[in-house]
Parts: C-alpha cells; structure tokens; sequence
C-alpha cells in the first residue's frame, strides 16, 4: 500500500496566498474578509457590453485586472460558507473564450482570451466583455456551471433549479446585452415542491452536445436529451446496489458521485457511480441516442467480442459476447453492412436501440485486487469519514479511478481488467415507442450482481475472465493524505489537467493542490520493479488560509487552461470575486529523479566475453593499411629503371610494399599457426555443453515417462471415484433435497432460540416453581391462608350442599365419639379387674 503524506497544514502562514512548487513566482495576494468597494448599479454601467462596440476599441488585459473581476460579489461572499456542494462559477470552451457567471448580478461574461501572450506568463482577456443574460428570471442561487463539447450551450445548475443556456442568442438594445434562450430541464422531477428529491451531479455527456447525465438524490440515473423533451428523461436507471431483503447500511445505497468514462474500449459506454461508503458501481453500455462515435474505436470492440468471445470454450462468456455483439450491430447498422468501409465511415451515430428481454446489470461493488491473498485478505477501512466526489482519468492505456474522501484523503484505483457489457437476461426493460414505432425513451431496473469474492488474485489468465460476466477489479495504487485542518465535512472537487494526464488537481476548503502520477501499471511495464513503483507527489499550488484562527474560504471557481505550445496555466475565482492566475510547470513535472545506482546482474551460468576466445584479431579483420603512394611526377614513365632516379623510386615502392604487406602477411602467418587451439578450445566447449544439454534431454525424458505414468494412475483414480460417486448417489440419503436459502435462516433462528432462549425460559420457569414451593410450605403462607379462608366463610354464603356436607361430617364425628366411649369404658372395666386382683 502507497501512502503519500501532501503537506503539514497544522501552522498556515498568515499571508493571503502561499504559492506551491509547481508554479513560478507568481502570487497574488487577496483579501478573503472583506470586498473592495466598487460600482454595484446595472449591467451596462457594471460591464458594457461589446456587441455594439467596435474591434478597434477593444484592449486587451491581464485576465486577473479584467473589469468583470473588480467589483465584488458581495451577496456570493456572504453566502459562500452555506453552501455544501462545490462550487464553479467558471467554464472554458477550449479554444478561446471563458465564461463567468455573476451571482449579484445575475448574468454571463463572455471573455476572449489569449493565452502566453506577449509572455508566456500571461492570460489576456479582451474588454469590454460580452454580457449574456438569459430570457427568463432566474429564482434560485447558481452554485455550477458547464459548458458543452462544441461550446453551444451551457446549463446552470444549483440547490434548486438546473436551467440551460443557449450562447448564440439575440442582441437586446434595451440594455445592449445578449438575450440567449434559457429553458428548464427536469423541473417536474427534481425541483418540484411535492418531492424532496434533489440532483446530486450533473454532467455533459463527452460524445454528444445535446445530452445531460443527471444523478438524484432517488438512487435513479437519468439521460436528458436536450434536442427532444425537457420535461422527461430520454433514459432511465434506477440503481440497485443490493438485493431485496439483504440487511445492508444505508450508506451502501445512497449514490454520492458519477464520471462518465474515457476514449478506451468499452469504457466510452460505461458510467461509474461512486456511494458513499465508498464502493464503486458500473453502468455498461449507456449511449445516448444519435451520439457520434469513431468508426475504428467501435470496430475494434466489434473485432474484439468475435475474437476473444464467440471462440471462447464457456458457454456464458459466448453468450454474453452474443448479446454484446446484436447490441452492437442494432445500435451501429454500419457494423452489418459489408458495403461501409473506414474511407466513406469515419464517424458513427449511435441509433436508439434497447434489449428487449435483458437490462443492464449494475457491476459492482468493484473489489480489490491483489498478487497475494493471504497478505491483502483484512481490507480495514483507512480513509476516514464518507466518500464526497468522484474522478475517472484515462491516462495512456490505464483506466484512473480517483475517490475522494470527506477526512481529506485521496483512493487512487486502476482498473486492473477491461470494462466488458453485462445484461440481465430475463428483466425486460420500460420502452417508450412513437407512431413509427422508435424508440424515444427508455427505463430499466439495474440491479447489482452477486459476487462470491472480495479479493481476486492478479495472476488469473486473461482467458478466465474475458466476457464472462465479471466486474474489472481495482488495483490500488496509493492513498493520499491532503492534511486538511478540518477532518469532518470536507468538500473536494477534482479536475484533470489538459495536458499531462497524470495530474489532478484538487480543489478543497483550504485551496488547490496538485497530485502527478508517477507509477501506472500498464503504462510503466517497462520497470516491473517495486523499488520504481514511486508514490505519488503532491504540492500545494494555491492556500486560502489567512491565519491559525481564522478558517478558510474555498474558491468559488476553478479552471485548467492550456495551448498548443505545450503552456499551462490554473484560474481560481474567490468569495470576493477576485482573480488568481498561475502558470504550471509541465516540461518537468514527469522527469523521474536521477538514480546514481548501476545494478550488476551477471548470469554466473552464462558465458562472460572474458572468457570468448578471440580466434582472429580485429587487426587482421580490418585489413592492411593503405599504401599511401608518393606524388607521382609528370616524367615517371621516362626514367630508366637503372638509373639513379629509377632506383631510388622502386625501393621506395619496395619498402612501403614491406610494411604494408609482408609484416601483415606476417601477422596472418603467426595467427593462423595458433588459430588451432583456439578453435580446438571452442569445439571443447561446444562439446561439453551439447553434452550437458543432450542430459538435460535425457533427463526430461525420464522425467516425462514418470508424468505420464501419474497421468494415467491419476486418470484411473479418477474413474474409481466416479464409480464410487456413482454407487453412492443409489443411497437413500442422497435423493434428499437441501435446504434452501430461507429455510437455512429459519433453521438457524431455531437453533438460536434452542440453544439461548429456551434454556434462559426454562431456568425461570424452574425458578419459579421454587419460590412457589418455598412459598407454599412457609407457616406464614398457612396462616395467610386459614385467615383469607375464614373471611371467605364468613363473607360468602352457606350453601345447601356445604350444610349437608358439614351434617355428615358431624355425624361421622358423632360415631367415631361413641366408639371412642366405648373404648373408654373396655379399658375402665379393664383397669378394674386388674386393680382387684392385685389387692
């Protein structure tokens, strides 16, 4: 488990802003307490607008000096410590206009931007702004703003109202704004005064410009598809996470978050939703209707579920890629026409299209993965508080998954599988037809599949768990701690940078911090070592502490800026509308640091180039020199060779022949007399390892007889036991039905009331059966009772029978006295004669 431990926030320094180390030397320093005066009257004393103003007068400012950031929002900054939800009152096209919603005035800047001009640590924006307003009252406090793919419309959303706002609108000469149109979506089903149901995000969905993803507080996922119906949602699914009558926590079925996913397989068609115990859910496949997909991304799956799933030997992984692939073909009909080829098909629109006897199942809750069971087995809770936000990244070929947690901690996952479609086979979903008979709406129950293990072992085959029905497990990559002051409630939010994927930043009740990725699983395969699976560095880039005392204010707007020169930059909006711009530093921020530390692993088996004779010497390979031959005279051919001259020039020639030639005829002579051991040696060697390898050879093959044999004895036992199982299953006992999952439970609260409540019921009754003994037989029950028996003689009335009874009994004792008399009298009499014959 990585942990990287961000910063020690226990003593911030007193300044406005304390800069991290990414950035350069650039800081402003703001006041968070109290709001500058400024001009707060209309819109066009406030802003004027440019819709009337010439080109020519426009001038170009330092975005952080911009007019529309020097009056103070002081309504916002009196109401910036109540909301409980992130804030962003900023948005970016990407190209080259920022937008900036006013909340004490309620209306849209509209800002051209240009970015590293005229140096690199510049943001200009153009003023006069553009003011935006929208056509229709706005009733509620806007608390977020986003802006669509192709930047045409942007939705405004807060505690009670989610409106959408066309950019190209009309001109009013009224007050020289632009009038945009600005309609409500879902007002029937979230901000109705009937329900309390509440959205908790709200998305554009990447792959088209009209569709909204909105998760609520219901447990329900809704597409809105803002070209068709405002009211109702074009899809539907309402989320199960658990199963009927299972006793869970209610922290287990209360979505927090949700992230579409990243340009990569089939993670373009899934939805993930974050819970607020912190479990991780998918929704696969989700596609808006008329969405545009690439022509190759969606017949690389389409090749995939034919390779990998229909050549499978498990029937369920062939039914599961069966159904991935008619999804497919319904959804993209140019995937079955052999006529549409990637030259006149680049893009693909998705049709609307649903199971009609299957609905998407809810793979979750995504488990952890390990390489080692028995060390990864206890999984404690080490994030504190609840998860608050969500973050998916696609960083090369590695699926981020980044969960935020109230206690100020950062999960960092990565998918460890691929994202694979899974159906329920048997639910079949709501269909909403038109006169035509297509599909305009859609509803389904996803419920969440049961999974056996919370751990799964990484060394599993890929053919084990390819379309069969498994959610991707999670590879936990580190854990940070942002050392927030304040460890209960935290709200974070977490942005992406445009240009290195590896960094995210955070934005927090105490300012921004940047997190870079150094180690990813499968993008870093070249290492493979722990020592160079490196934590994640955190730095604070921005704080908005003032003091030890006084508590900090989060920003109110967060941007990450970046050109095509490779330049980026960071914009954050405070409570007192303020402006903050800081350029990123990204040509270093990947480099890993130097390591001066060279590893020697020498194979003490292998041969060394020590001990590799050299049979010829490079010297001789490479040749004789060349003769350099002197400056040939223009009269050579006319000297006699017996002349003094002519003597002179042939032993010249003799001697460079000599020392280019016979000593190199020389050197070969001399090597090729020693060229025998040397390949003499190397035979040896040859020998003795073809020796050592014909062993092995043999050895092997015993080796293989003996396999073969506990092949076949293994083989027999087998049958043996079959045979067995066979004689066992005619027994009696065997035909008896097992209980079921119900009568299970019952037959353990049996056992439970047996074992517990019956013993504790019968030492009572005992109990008091004893006290009631003791009680019965003590003389002061006995008088208690002749007492109560005489006050109810006396209180009753006599009864004919009782008087009957009571005669009788007189009677009995009237004879039982005359017999004793006569007794009496026998032993008189008897006394008497005893007396006179003893005087």
């Amino acid at each position: 488990m990585l942990r990287s431990l961000a910063k020690q926030r226990k003593n911030p320094k007193p300044q406005g802003l304390a800069g991290g180390e990414e950035h350069l030397s650039m800081r402003y320093n703001f006041d968070l307490s109290e709001p500058r005066d400024a001009d707060v009257g209309g819109l066009q004393s406030a802003t004027p607008t440019s819709a009337s103003t010439p080109k020519e007068k426009l001038e170009w400012l330092s975005l952080q000096n911009h007019p529309v950031f020097s009056a103070p929002n002081r309504d916002g900054a009196a109401h910036s410590s109540n909301f409980t939800i992130p804030k962003n009152l900023l948005a970016w096209d990407g190209a080259s206009r920022l937008y900036f919603w006013d909340s004490y005035k309620s209306c849209l800047h509209r800002l051209s931007v240009r970015l590293g001009e005229p140096d690199p640590t510049f943001v200009l924006a153009a003023s006069p702004s553009k003011v935006l307003q929208a056509d229709m009252q706005l009733d509620f406090e806007v608390q977020r703003i986003s802006i669509n793919r192709n930047g045409s419309a942007l939705f405004l959303v807060g505690l009670d109202g989610l409106y959408v706002m066309y950019l190209y609108g009309r001109t009013s000469t009224k007050e020289n704004t632009v009038i945009c149109r600005t309609v409500s979506v879902g007002s029937e089903i979230y901000f109705d005064k009937n329900n309390s149901i509440r959205t908790l995000q709200v998305c554009w969905h990447p792959y088209s410009d009209t569709h909204l993803g909105i998760l609520s507080s219901d447990s329900v996922f809704r597409v809105y598809d803002l070209s068709s119906a405002l009211g109702q949602p074009e899809q539907e699914y309402y989320l199960q996470p658990v199963e009927p009558g299972s006793l869970h926590n209610a922290t287990s079925i209360c979505p927090v978050d949700f992230s579409f996913g990243g340009d990569h397989l089939w993670d373009r068609f899934s939805v993930f939703i974050l819970f607020s115990d912190g479990s991780v859910y998918i929704l696969c496949p989700v596609v808006p209707f008329g969405s545009v997909y690439k022509w190759e991304s969606i017949l690389e799956l389409y090749s995939d579920a034919h390779v990998f799933g229909l050549k499978s030997s498990n029937s369920k992984a062939v039914k599961n890629s069966n159904l991935a692939i008619s999804w497919l073909e319904a959804t993209f009909p140019e995937l079955a026409r052999k006529e549409v080829h990637a030259e006149n098909a680049s893009v693909l629109r998705a049709q609307p299209y649903a199971l009609f006897d299957a609905s998407i199942s809810l793979q979750g809750p995504l488990r952890k993965v390990s390489h080692v069971v028995e060390e990864d087995s206890v999984h404690p809770q080490v994030c504190e508080g609840r998860a608050v936000s969500f973050l998916y990244d696609l960083v090369s070929k590695d699926s981020i998954v980044v969960t935020a947690w109230s206690g100020g901690q950062l999960q960092i996952d990565a998918l460890a599988d691929e994202v694979q479609p899974v159906w329920k086979v048997g639910s079949p979903p709501r269909v909403c037809l038109d006169s035509t008979d297509s599909i305009v709406g859609l509803a389904m129950i996803c419920e969440s599949l049961s999974s056996d293990t919370s751990i799964l072992k990484l060394d599993l085959p890929p053919d084990h768990t390819l379309w069969l029905g498994h959610p991707p497990p999670l590879l936990r990559l580190a854990i940070v701690d942002l050392a927030l002051p304040r460890r209960s409630g935290s709200v974070i939010s977490m942005f992406v940078d445009p240009l290195i994927s590896e960094r995210i930043y955070c934005l927090h009740d105490g300012g921004i911090d940047s997190v870079v990725l150094h180690f990813l699983p499968f993008t870093n395969q070249s290492s493979g070592k722990e020592d160079m699976m490196r934590s994640p560095s955190v730095h604070p880039v921005l704080s908005t502490f003032q003091g030890e005392a006084s508590s900090a204010s989060p920003l109110c707007g967060f941007l990450a800026l970046s050109d095509s020169f490779g330049d980026s930059w960071i914009v954050g909006l405070t409570p007192s509308s303020e402006c903050i711009v800081l350029e990123m530093e990204t040509w270093n921020t990947l480099v890993p640091p130097s390591i001066d530390k060279v590893d020697k692993l020498i194979d003490s088996e292998g041969p060394k180039d020590t001990d590799i004779p050299t049979i010829i010497s490079k010297e001789l390979l490479t040749g004789p020199r060349v003769v350099l031959l002197p400056p040939s005279s223009p009269h050579l051919r006319s000297v006699a060779a017996d002349s003094i001259e002519g003597r002179s020039t042939l032993h010249q020639y003799f001697k460079l022949f000599h020392e280019n030639y016979v000593e190199y005829a020389h050197k070969v002579y001399f090597e090729l007399q020693h060229h025998a051991p040397h390949v003499k040696k190397i035979i040896d060697d040859q020998h003795s390892r073809l020796h050592k390898a014909q062993q092995k050879i043999l050895e092997v093959e015993r080796k293989q007889e003996k396999i073969e044999d506990r092949i076949e004895h293994a083989v027999q036992f087998h049958s043996k036991l079959e045979e067995r199982l066979q004689s066992l299953r005619h027994l009696p006992a065997a035909h008896k039905r097992s209980l079921s999952k119900a009568e299970r439970q019952f037959k353990s609260e049996l056992d439970r009331y047996r074992g517990v409540e019956l013993d504790a019921l019968c030492s009572s009754i005992e109990a008091v059966n004893a006290r009631l003994k003791r009680f019965t037989h003590s003389p002061q029950a006995n008088r208690s009772n002749e007492q109560r028996q005489l006050s109810v003689r006396r209180k009753s009335h006599v009864r004919e029978n009782e008087m009957s009874l009571l005669k009788a009994s007189i009677e009995k004792l009237s004879l039982v006295n005359i017999e004793n008399a006569k007794k009496v009298k026998v032993v008189e009499s008897a006394l008497k004669c005893r007396e006179i014959g003893t005087s």
